[in-house]
Parts: structure tokens; sequence; C-alpha cells
């Protein structure tokens, strides 16, 4: 591992699902520009990301947010020593557009180049230096600021992963558990769609959730002497409450088999709408769903990370965002629990500048035959 200068400054693009963003960060943790392009209300009237809108959109916003995030930089160009940006996972189309963009630069300013892993970028935000870093217990969760130290357990929770991994350096990581169905961001994005709270599914269940009483207790799949998790029969298990409730609610306002002068009145057909679900109700299955994730998720993280003697915990993606996780996870944890402001859980390219400053103190430069991976996992190239 190369020390590189305090100052080498990285200028990373991130374009791996509907965020186009572009940042300059220094050191591999001052941040010195952080540029969101996001497109959620784009994607929303569809219910969820729709893959070829998305890449149009990174063609259109790139070139914006890269001279914003530029405009940081008192001599521009002149002050960028690399360039960085995500080859997967992600949308092939959306990783397409930000990866050649970058390799564009990179060959046009004769500046090295490296391609990131996306779900490696979302464990180096909590090696940047911005806002509330973590808490934990006692001592242990006053941070001094400081980079993490390994070994390190890292839960990554995001709409396309869910895993525990092991850090013990840096590059050099061993998964422990993963989801064997659905990620845990996708299982909030389902049952919000379910309980009709909109997209996107996380930050709709949490303010749903919020302040609900009564409520009941869905199943937690804990799938014994693993660390993986499940989360499908758990957002089944949500469907049919929500079925039976709308069953309930239909025989309550059925009317009668007769109307007035003693025709039959028309009965409801398949195709007719669903009974509306009760507002405090809905409050209440979005907490015992929010209860059943936040439950398991925490227990294995404290419980790995007791298993293998981890300094920390990182928790990392967009479902790091969750106020109920964080605060569950802390109070769980034997050691301090590390995770970023809530602006760099979501996609953005300073943790993906973050990532290829460690990759370029280890001497790892891509070639401009680098292609995409929709499908890349956590410790591969």
């Amino acid at each position: 591992m190369t020390n590189l200068p305090d100052d080498f400054t990285i200028l990373a693009v991130e374009t791996s699902c509907d965020e186009t963003a572009a940042a300059v960060v220094r050191g591999g943790r001052a941040v010195l520009a952080n540029v969101v392009a996001s497109q959620m209300d784009m994607h929303r009237r569809y219910g969820g990301v729709v893959p070829e809108v998305a890449s149009r959109q990174h063609i259109l916003s790139l070139a914006p947010v890269v001279q914003e995030a530029l405009a940081a930089l008192p001599g521009g160009w002149a002050d960028v020593d690399a360039i960085a940006a995500t080859h997967g996972p992600g949308l092939s189309g959306a990783l397409l557009t930000g990866l050649n963009a970058a390799k564009a630069m990179a060959w046009q300013r004769g500046l090295p180049f490296v391609g990131v892993n996306h779900l490696e970028s979302h464990i180096y935000a909590s090696w940047l230096e911005a806002g509330d870093r973590g808490q934990g217990t006692g001592d242990r969760g006053r941070d001094s600021g400081d980079p993490p130290e390994f070994p390190l357990i890292a839960l990554v929770v995001s709409g396309g992963h869910t895993l525990l991994a092991l850090l013990h350096g840096h590059g050099d990581y061993a998964i422990l558990g993963q989801t064997r169905d659905d990620a845990v961001g996708e299982a909030f994005d389902k049952v919000a769609r379910i309980l009709g709270l909109g997209y996107p599914g996380g930050p709709a269940v949490q303010k749903a959730a919020e302040g609900a009483q009564g409520a009941p207790t869905l199943p937690r799949a804990w799938l014994r002497g693993s660390y993986d998790f499940s989360f499908s029969g758990l957002k089944t298990a949500v469907l049919h409450k929500v079925q039976e409730r709308q069953e309930q609610n239909s025989r309550l306002t059925k009317p009668g088999p007769k109307g007035k002068g003693g025709r039959l009145e028309p009965q409801p057909s398949a195709l007719s709408p669903q009974p509306s679900l009760d507002p405090h109700w809905v409050a209440q299955m979005a907490h015992a769903f929010q209860e059943s994730v936040v439950d398991v998720l925490t227990a294995k993280a404290a419980d790995v990370a007791r298993e293998h003697g981890a300094t920390a915990i990182i928790l990392a993606g967009g479902v790091a965002a969750n106020t109920r996780l964080r605060a569950e996870l802390a109070r769980r944890a034997d050691v301090p629990v590390r995770f970023p402001p809530i602006a760099l859980c979501t996609d953005n390219a300073a943790m993906v500048a973050a990532a290829a400053f460690y990759r370029f103190a280890a001497g790892a430069q891509s070639g401009w035959d680098l292609d995409v991976t929709p499908n890349l996992k956590l410790g591969a190239a």
C-alpha cells in the first residue's frame, strides 16, 4: 500500500441506478464537492426505476454535474490527479453512461483511471469526513473522526443488496452472509406498494411507522445456523394481511341482496376497486414490517461482530438512512456503529472517490477496455 499525498484529488462519477453524481474528494476523506442529480420524481410515477429512462437522463445530467463538481477546485482540471467511476453492480445502461464518460475524460486529460465496485463504495462512505459519524455504547460511541480500524464488520443494506462482510483490510473482504431472495430495500419498496404508501418505499414506510400504536407482530426469518437473510416470506405475510383486511372491509360495506324496489343490486366484480385501507391500520403494518426487518438485521450484525472480534460495525447503503435501524443497531452492538450522514447513505460519487483513493494507493488502475459488470460481487475486481 503506497502512501498517497494528502492532497491527492480524485474526480469520481456514479451512475449505477437513478442518481447522476459527480464528486471531488481530496486525500480519500475530504469532500470538496458532492453533486447529485436525482431522478426520483421522474420514476415515482412508475412506482420504481425504469432502466431506459434512467440511462437517457444520465446522458442529459452528467456534463452539468461534473462541471459543478469541478467548480470547487480553483485550478479546475489542473487540480485533478485521477478519475474514478462505478463499473458495477447496477443497471447496465446506466453504468455504461458514467463509465464511458469517465474513461473519456481520463484519456483526454492523460489522467489515471480506476473502476470501482459500487458495494465497496457504500462501505467507504464511512471513511469520508462529514457530519455525524456514528454512535455506539459508552465511550466507544464517541467517534474521534479517525478512519475505521480493521477488522470491521460491514452491514450493507440497499435496494439491490443485503449482506454481512468481514473486512480484514482495504480490499480484503470475506462475505459472511447475504440475502437468499429479496434485498431489504427491495422489500421496503414492495411492502410500501402493497400498503399504498408510494415510492421510494424506505422513507415512506419509516414515516408511516412513526408513532404507530398496537402494531401486531410479523414473522422473522432467522435462518438459524447462518448469517444469511430472507425477506420474501415477510413481504408475503404483509400481502396476506392486506388481502384479509380488504376482504373484511368488503364484507362490511357489501350491500344487501336487494336494493330499492326489490331489485337486485350489482355485485362487485374482480375488477372493482379494492376497499381502501384504514390509515391507522396501515401505520401498524408499516411498523410491524419495519420492526421485523430491523430485529433480524441488528441481531445478526451484532452477533457476527462479537464472534469475529470486530472493532466496529459499518452500516452502509441506502437503507442505512433508516433511523430506527441506526438506533437499534447502536443499542445492540458491543462495539461502535459507524454510519455516514443520510446524504452519503444513498448513491453519491463522494463514496466512489473514497474507495478509489485506496485502490490507487494499492497500485490499482483500470485499462481502457474495462467494461460494466451489472452483477459485480463485493471483493471482485
